[in-house]
């Protein structure tokens, strides 16, 4: 009979008690969100049974359902990814609403504009990688300058990335009301042309609003943890984020990777807003993505920063929103009680003490097998 270490030396074990290790504070924490939740919809004069049976209903009870919570899954995955690596640095992103406005006005103009400048019709093939990567980059560009002020001169991350938003929110404002603006006469709102069905990212299956954006933000949450977890590069943003004087003890160019991070972080939140016009609105217009980057934070913080839990807590967050309606539908309580969960959910997750209290959870340390297998 294998004895306790043996048994946990095995990597398949390994991995799956790190993941239940890993999981179990989130999922107590949504747990008793959605208790207290239910406590809040019953003030309000709601069923909590029938308000959480139309919010399953609406985020999964039709192909429909599962169509539109996967739309509003993918810019959350993209802008979590970006908030979750930023962390793993040591860097808290808090610009990543407006790095994704950036990569958002950056793809809308090379999706209607650069076929007029070149003068030439692009093909698909280029057109939609020029808009998504070009977008994404300008999401990099913009997030590397906080980053590069961090590196060489202390400025906070936090304040920098705040200010930038304001910059890059209201440069977007004025550039969606005037330059950019849709020249249609009928047009009164701030959103751009729409751009060229060359640049348009096709549907996965007719009938439905899913593109194959919610696949690419798959494969790219896994393209994070490789990063993070099988390269050099990986290791020594870890280790900087771990640790800064350890790091540059052993060797590794702390500062290089600091503007890296950011960087890489913002090319995340800029692919987010590049996917929505590319995929989705075909177009940008003011406002669509408020709340996307302030979502990202809550949704890293509850997926502990890993990529296979950023996935899942966007896709959690995704149901909400979607769900929220039918929810409304069948009980005539507001929609912010939405609001009202998802603030509980992250409260509890970042004072995960409560959650180790409320159900007598005893820190344990944590085995060298949770980095093996897990790689958190």
């Amino acid at each position: 009979m294998q004895s306790s270490e043996e048994r946990f030396s095995n990597p398949i074990l390994g991995l799956l008690r790190a993941a239940a290790n890993a999981l179990l504070v989130p999922l107590l924490a949504v747990l008793t969100a959605m208790i207290i939740g239910g406590i809040v919809i019953a003030l309000a004069k709601g069923d909590p049974f029938y308000a959480y049976v139309g919010l399953f209903q609406g985020a999964f009870g039709s192909p429909k359902a599962l169509s539109e919570t996967a739309v509003w899954a993918t810019p959350y995955i993209f802008a979590g990814l970006a908030v979750a690596l930023a962390f793993k640095g040591g860097l808290f992103n808090i610009g990543a609403e407006g790095q994704l406005a950036f990569g958002a006005v950056m793809a809308a103009w090379i999706g209607y504009a650069l076929p007029g400048v070149l003068g030439i019709d692009l093909p698909a093939i280029i057109h939609i990688p020029l808009a998504v990567g070009l977008g994404a980059l300008t999401g990099a560009l913009w997030a590397a300058i906080p980053g590069f002020l961090k590196a060489y001169t202390g400025g906070h991350e936090v304040i920098n990335t705040i200010m930038m938003n304001y910059i890059a929110l209201n440069l977007t404002s004025f550039l969606l009301n005037a330059p950019m603006k849709d020249p249609n006469p009928d047009n009164v709102i701030a959103r751009t042309p729409l751009i060229a069905e060359s640049a348009r990212m096709p549907i996965i299956f007719e009938g439905f609003r899913l593109h194959w954006g919610f696949l690419l933000a798959l494969g790219v949450a896994f393209l994070i943890w490789l990063l993070l977890w099988k390269t050099t590069m990986g290791y020594e943003i870890r280790t900087v984020g771990a640790n800064p004087d350890a790091a540059k003890y052993a060797g590794i160019n702390v500062k290089r990777t600091i503007v890296l991070t950011m960087a890489l972080s913002g090319l995340l939140a800029g692919l987010a807003g590049a996917i929505e016009v590319t995929g989705l609105n075909y177009r940008h217009e003011l406002g669509f993505s408020i709340g996307y980057g302030f979502d990202a934070i809550a949704i890293a913080l509850l997926g502990k920063t890993h990529p296979a839990g950023v996935v899942l807590a966007a896709i959690l967050f995704a149901a909400m929103r979607n769900g929220a309606t039918r929810m409304q539908f069948l009980t005539q309580i507001p929609v912010d009680v939405i609001s009202v969960i998802q603030a509980l959910i992250l409260l509890f997750v970042a004072a995960d003490a409560i959650i180790r209290y409320i159900y007598r959870i005893r820190a344990r340390e944590e085995r060298v097998v949770l980095t093996r297998g897990w790689g958190g």
